[in-house]
C-alpha cells in the first residue's frame, strides 16, 4: 500500500492520499458488500423474515443518506478547503458543529420513527409485524450519524484510508452481527410461535433479531472511529493550537453551509434509491387484493425478491460502476481545467469501458440465471431464475444511468439531474401502478416498472449530459461492437446453460459457461478492435490474450 505524504509549513507530514484500488473504491466494495449480505441472511430467518426486514433496512439507508452519507461529503470539502489554508481552529469548529447538530437531527428522527413505526408498517408498506424492525432503526441511525460526521472529518484532513477501513470494518461486523442476532432471534420467535401459535412471529423476531445486529455494527463502527479521533487528537490539536487565523467561522454559519451543500446530495441518493420501499407497498397492496391465491405468502415473495433477484442485479450493476468510478474523478477533472476535448476523449472511453463490461454481465447472468442461483440459494429458484431473466437488462441501464448522474452531479448540473430523478421516479410509479395493481402482473410488474425507471433515467442523464457538454457518442465503438460481441458470446452462454445443466450440474455449468463466455467475447472485441494489447495488458490473464490475438492475426 503506497501513502503520498504532504509537508505542511511547519515541517510536518500528513497522509494525504492512499493510491490503492481497494482504498479508492471502499464505498463502491462496501455497497457490493451490502448486497451480498443479504444471502446468508435471507438462509438465517427466511424469506418472509426478510420480506419483514426490507422495510426496515431500507428507511435505515434512507435515513443516512441524510445524516451520515451527504452530511460527510458537504463537511470533508468544507474541512478540506479550510486546511488548504491552515485555519485548523475553523475546521475543528466545523467538525464540533455539525456533529452536534447531526445528532440533534437524528435525535429527532428517530423519535418521529419511534413514535410512527406501527404506523408506517401498517400504511406504508402493509406489513404490520415489520414495525419491531422498523423501531430499531431508530438508535441505529444516531450511531449512524456518528459515523458520517467522523468520516467527513478524516476525509477533510485527507486521511481517506481511515474512512475506507471504517467502512470495511463497518460491512464485516454488520454481516457477523446481523447473522448472529437473526439466527438467536430466529429460535426465539420460534417459541413465541409455538406458544401464540402463529409460525409469523418466528420471522417478525427474526427480521428484529438481523436489525439490531445493523445497530451493533454501528456501535463498533463508532467505537472504531471514536478511538481513531482519540489517537490523533493530538495532532489535531497541536496544528489547532498553532493556528494563528484571525478570521473565526461561527456555528450558524457553519450549520448553514453544510446544511446547504448536503442537501442536494440528499435529495438525490433519497431519490434515487426510494423504489424499493415504493415498489414494496405496491406489491403489498397487490397481492391482498389475490388473499385467495398469493395473499398468505406475499411477505415471503418480497422476500425472496429482496435478497435474491435485488442482490444479484444490484451486485451486476455495482460491478459495471466499479469499472468506470475512477474515470468519472478524471473527466470531472479535465471538466474543471476546461479541457474540453480531452474531456470528451475521457467520456468516450469509459462509454467503452462500461459497454465491455455491462452487456455480457447482462447476458451472462440471463442466460446462466438458473445454474447461479440453484448454486446461491436453496429450495425452490424457478421463480427467482425468471425474475433475473427478465430484469437482467436492468444492469445495463443502471449501470449507465447512475455513471451519467454520477457526472451531472459532480459538474454541478443539479437541475438537470433533479429533472432527471423526479421524471423517472413519477414515470416509474405510474407503470408500476398499472403492470402491478391494474394488470396484477406482481414481482413481474415491479421489475418491468424498475426497466422502465432505469430507461428514462439513462436516457434523461445522457440527453442532458450531451447537451451541456457538447458530447457525441461514437455509438459504433462504443455501444454496438461491444454488444454484438456480447450477443455472439452470449449465444454461447445460452446454449451452455441449457444443455449442461441437468447432466453436469449447476457449479460446472456456471464455470464452463463463464470461462467460454468470456474467452468469446474478448476474441470478438479484438477481431471488432474495440480493444487493443493497452487495454489488454491490464486485465487479468491479459498475456494470454494478447498471445492469442498475435496468433490469430488480430493483434
Amino acid at each position: 500500500m503506497k501513502l503520498r505524504k504532504k509537508e505542511d509549513s511547519r515541517g510536518g507530514s500528513v497522509v494525504t492520499a492512499v493510491r490503492t484500488p481497494l482504498i479508492q473504491s471502499a464505498g463502491m466494495i462496501s455497497y457490493i458488500i451490502l448486497l451480498l449480505m443479504r444471502i446468508p441472511l435471507s438462509k438465517a430467518i427466511g424469506d418472509a423474515g426478510m420480506g419483514l426486514f426490507a422495510p426496515a433496512f431500507e428507511i435505515f439507508i434512507l435515513l443516512t443518506f441524510i445524516t451520515s452519507y451527504s452530511m460527510a461529503g458537504a463537511m470533508s470539502g468544507i474541512i478540506r478547503f479550510r486546511v488548504k489554508r491552515e485555519q485548523h481552529r475553523n475546521a475543528k469548529k466545523v467538525f464540533t458543529s455539525v456533529f452536534f447538530m447531526d445528532l440533534l437531527i437524528s435525535a429527532v428522527l428517530a423519535l418521529l420513527l419511534a413514535l410512527t413505526a406501527s404506523r408506517i408498517a401498517d400504511i406504508l408498506v402493509l406489513e404490520s409485524l415489520s414495525r419491531m424492525a422498523i423501531l430499531a432503526v431508530a438508535p441505529t441511525i444516531l450511531f449512524a450519524a456518528a459515523i458520517g460526521t467522523f468520516r467527513g472529518y478524516f476525509n477533510g484532513y485527507g486521511m481517506g484510508t481511515l474512512t475506507a477501513h471504517s467502512q470495511y470494518i463497518e460491512k464485516i461486523a454488520m454481516i457477523l452481527c446481523a447473522l448472529g442476532c437473526g439466527r438467536a432471534f430466529y429460535s426465539y420467535g420460534n417459541a413465541v410461535s409455538a406458544l401464540l401459535q402463529k409460525k409469523e412471529y418466528s420471522f417478525a423476531y427474526g427480521a428484529l433479531g438481523a436489525m439490531l445486529g445493523v445497530l451493533l455494527s454501528q456501535v463498533i463502527t463508532t467505537i472504531y472511529l471514536l478511538v481513531v479521533y482519540i489517537i490523533y487528537s493530538g495532532t489535531l490539536r497541536g496544528k489547532v493550537q498553532s493556528d494563528d487565523s484571525k478570521r473565526g467561522d461561527s456555528r450558524s454559519s457553519v450549520q448553514r453551509t453544510v446544511l446547504v451543500g448536503c442537501l442536494p446530495m440528499a435529495i438525490v441518493a433519497v431519490f434515487t434509491n426510494l423504489f424499493m420501499l415504493i415498489d414494496q407497498r405496491i406489491f403489498n397492496y397487490c397481492m391482498n387484493k389475490r388473499v385467495e391465491e398469493l395473499g398468505e405468502i406475499r411477505t415471503a415473495m418480497w422476500g425472496a425478491y429482496y435478497s435474491k433477484f435485488a442482490v444479484l442485479i444490484g451486485a451486476g450493476a455495482a460491478l459495471c460502476l466499479l469499472t468506470v468510478s475512477a474515470m468519472a474523478g478524471k473527466i470531472k477533472g479535465a471538466y474543471d481545467r476546461e479541457e474540453y476535448r480531452i474531456m470528451r476523449d475521457r467520456l468516450e472511453k469509459a462509454v467503452s469501458r462500461l459497454s465491455i463490461v455491462a452487456f455480457p454481465i447482462a447476458i451472462y447472468l440471463a442466460g446462466l440465471a438458473e445454474p447461479i442461483v440453484k448454486c446461491l440459494y436453496k429450495g425452490e429458484t424457478a421463480a427467482v431464475a425468471s425474475w433475473v431473466q427478465k430484469g437482467a437488462v436492468i444492469i445495463v441501464l443502471c449501470g449507465f444511468g447512475f455513471f451519467f448522474a454520477q457526472l451531472l452531479f459532480r459538474m454541478h448540473m443539479l437541475r438537470e439531474l433533479f429533472v432527471s430523478v423526479f421524471v423517472s421516479m413519477a414515470v416509474h410509479i405510474l407503470v408500476a401502478y398499472l403492470f402491478v395493481q391494474k394488470a396484477l402482473l406482481g414481482a413481474d410488474g415491479i421489475i418491468y416498472a424498475l426497466i422502465v425507471y432505469f430507461a428514462v433515467f439513462g436516457v434523461l442523464n445522457f440527453l442532458f449530459l450531451s447537451r451541456n457538454l457538447k458530447y457525441r457518442q461514437n455509438w459504433l465503438s462504443g455501444f454496438a461492437f461491444p454488444f454484438a460481441a456480447a450477443c455472439v458470446s452470449g449465444v454461447a452462454v445460452i446454449l451452455i446453460g441449457k444443455f449442461m445443466l441437468e447432466p453436469a450440474g449447476a457449479a460446472v455449468t456456471l464455470l464452463t459457461g463463464i470461462v467460454a463466455g468470456v474467452f468469446l467475447d474478448v476474441t470478438m472485441l479484438m477481431i471488432l478492435r474495440v480493444i487493443g494489447e493497452e487495454e489488454l495488458s491490464r486485465i487479468p490473464l491479459g498475456f494470454f490474450f494478447i498471445m492469442f490475438g498475435k496468433n490469430i492475426g488480430v493483434l
